[in-house]
Formats: structure tokens, C-alpha cells, sequence
């Protein structure tokens, strides 16, 4: 079309756009992006896992528009929900360049965790069966499991006093697989819920003083770390990445799901 038979509104459309990509920082991009994105996305673009989208080379118009829908809530995703809402529209901008001007990666290997997310200083509580007190339980009918959650003495006393958890409060939550009648379907209690079989993962989340230092502020907990543990006491490889996004918007509750639940039951000790 010639530039005469142009419409002023697509004109004027265009100069805004090719303003917006101007406006755009990369270099302010890849340093947010190596802060946070990188923790599941890669410092390359390329991700830590099979089930995370490689960024390398994506259109930045698109990455965008799916970091806005991310911020804005019509796209759902607990984890990039809480990462997009502390974006600001020019980290949107700047991120999106900074992928999109990197060597697309589909072929590339995975990356690696990052080693500040990859460890945690959370040990497996030896002596939590006769120091941890449970305070919740609820089935999973999708995959025949039954989830018990237990609180140590610290998270205790501060949820019967109301207080937020302090440093040296420890949640421990326990996975159990249900027993299974004859026909292969979970054995229900009289408590309604599934009777425990073996121990399949512990998970825990617990918090010292420093433990959230080395943790990028739009990661942070507070001092909160995550660990998975085998039924054997292993320490299983995670990316607390996935723990910490998934809890930051809790932060009105001590990043604990379960607040209500461990006040609930602390009162009545």
C-alpha cells in the first residue's frame, strides 16, 4: 500500500509500536531475567525441565502478551501469576527483548538449577513423630493419596498466640499412599478420610535466620526454604523456584497455605 493510502490510525499505530520496541531494554532484561526467570526458564533461555517452555529466540510480542495475561490474571498459573504481578510494564518490555534476542535453544540440552535454588539448609527432622504435632489432613482422589501436615513446637506456639511464624518454625507435610481394598480402590477411615499406607515423599518448609539471603527478592519468602525428602531420608534434588513462586502471594500468611487450619488446632492445645 502506498504511504499516501495509509489510514492516520494505522500510521500512528505503527509509530507507537516501533516506539515501544525502541523503549525496550534487553541488557535491564537479561538482568531481571538471570535473577529470576533463569531460575526455571535457564540463564540461556533454555529451561531446567522437560514441562518448562525454553524462551531463546520467541517473539517478544508474544512473550509479552503472555507475561500481561500472566500479571493481569486471565491466564492462570500459580506460580507465573505471582512472578508477572511484580512485574512493571517496561520489565515486561525489557524481558521479552532480552529472550527474544537470544539463539533459539530446542535443540540445546537442559539447563541446570541455580545453585542458590538447587540447595537447601532444611534437614530432615530425626525425632518430628514424637516433637511435631499433626494439625490437618486431606485425601488426594485423584492420585489415591493421603496428605498429613505437622507442625514443631515453634510454629505451634506462635499460631496459638496469633503471631506470624518465626524464624525456627518447621512444617513438615507428609505424603502417604492410601490402602487399598481388593478391588484396588483407597480404604476410607471413619474419619471420612483414606487409611495410610507407606510413606511416599516428606516435604518440609522451614525457616532460620539468613536462610532467605541468597534468595532473589521476587522469589523471597522472607527466611522460608523448601525440602523434599524419600521415605528413606534422602535428600531429593529440587528447585525451590517452583516452592517459593508458588508462595510468595501467601505472604499475609506466613507464606503457609494452611494458616487458618495450624491456628485452628494450636488453640485447642
Amino acid at each position: 500500500m502506498p504511504a499516501s493510502h495509509v489510514p492516520a490510525s494505522l500510521t500512528l499505530a505503527l509509530l507507537l509500536a516501533a516506539g515501544a520496541v525502541q523503549a525496550a531494554d534487553a541488557q535491564a532484561g537479561k538482568a531481571k531475567a538471570e535473577a529470576v526467570c533463569a531460575a526455571c526458564h535457564g540463564l540461556n533461555g533454555v529451561s531446567v525441565s522437560d514441562t518448562i517452555p525454553n524462551l531463546a529466540g520467541q517473539r517478544s510480542a508474544y512473550l509479552a502478551a503472555q507475561l500481561k495475561a500472566w500479571k493481569s490474571g486471565t491466564r492462570k498459573n500459580a506460580l507465573m501469576n505471582a512472578i508477572g504481578a511484580q512485574l512493571s510494564d517496561d520489565d515486561i518490555a525489557n524481558v521479552a527483548a532480552h529472550f527474544a534476542s537470544l539463539p533459539p535453544g530446542g535443540g540445546a540440552a537442559k539447563s541446570t538449577f541455580l545453585p542458590n535454588l538447587a540447595s537447601s539448609p532444611l534437614a530432615m527432622p530425626a525425632n518430628w513423630q514424637s516433637t511435631f504435632k499433626p494439625y490437618y489432613a486431606e485425601k488426594l482422589e485423584g492420585s489415591k493419596q493421603l496428605r498429613r501436615l505437622y507442625a514443631n513446637p515453634a510454629a505451634l506456639q506462635a499460631a496459638r498466640e496469633g503471631r506470624p511464624l518465626p524464624d525456627g518454625s518447621t512444617i513438615l507435610s507428609v505424603l502417604y499412599g492410601a490402602k487399598l481394598d481388593d478391588r484396588q480402590q483407597p480404604v476410607v477411615g471413619s474419619d471420612g478420610l483414606y487409611v495410610a499406607g507407606d510413606v511416599q515423599t516428606y516435604v518440609l518448609m522451614g525457616r532460620n535466620a539468613g536462610w532467605g539471603a541468597a534468595i532473589p527478592e521476587m522469589l523471597r519468602n522472607e527466611n522460608w526454604n523448601y525440602a523434599v525428602y524419600t521415605p528413606t531420608g534422602q535428600a531429593r534434588s529440587i528447585n525451590q523456584a517452583e516452592c517459593l513462586a508458588c508462595h510468595k502471594p501467601m505472604d499475609k500468611t506466613s507464606y503457609l497455605f494452611t494458616l487458618d487450619k495450624l491456628q485452628a488446632y494450636a488453640r485447642t492445645l
